[in-house]
């Protein structure tokens, strides 16, 4: 089953700002032994996302269409100081995250985000159908969090 991208990016949107990135969002009941998971559905399609950790962490995204899964995201991510606290280096993370933006594909956040002395920054190569990327966090300039990404569509 296929997903037409329009469909997908504006699935994505949606879905990223309503589990994870949304402080408040309600967890889904654990599928693994020790993950943390969210669910979010509309329509013939549905989003889940599962990670294990926090300082040092690693997850999936998948997207589901009519129960076909049809994309999905891995992802590893760690602070990388170890005198930085979790709080400190994800105070950005999940604003940036709701931030709406049109200049990059919709697998995690903007190009660039500041927010008092944090700076999140993303690049990514591909598209929705094939991708990898990485996301930063900076604090005061320096670099405290690394995320290395990649995925695509499932067939």
């Amino acid at each position: 089953m296929d997903i037409s991208h329009g469909e997908l990016t504006a699935f994505l949107s949606a879905a990223n700002k309503v589990t994870y990135a949304d402080r408040e969002a309600p967890k889904a009941a654990s599928l693994r032994p020790a993950s943390e998971d969210y669910h979010f559905e509309e329509g013939d399609l549905a989003y889940h996302d599962t990670y294990f950790g926090a300082r040092d962490f690693i997850g999936e995204e998948v997207v589901y269409k009519a129960g076909t899964p049809v994309w999905g995201m891995n992802y590893y991510g760690r602070v990388l100081k170890e005198d930085v606290s979790t709080a400190d280096a994800y105070k950005i993370l999940r604003p940036a995250l709701m931030q709406e933006y049109t200049d990059i594909i919709p697998v995690r956040g903007p190009r660039e985000y500041t927010l008092e002395n944090s700076t999140y920054k993303n690049e990514v190569e591909g598209d929705l159908s094939y991708f990898s990327g990485i996301e930063e966090i900076y604090l005061d300039e320096e670099l405290v969090y690394r995320c290395w990404y990649h995925g695509g569509t499932i067939k």
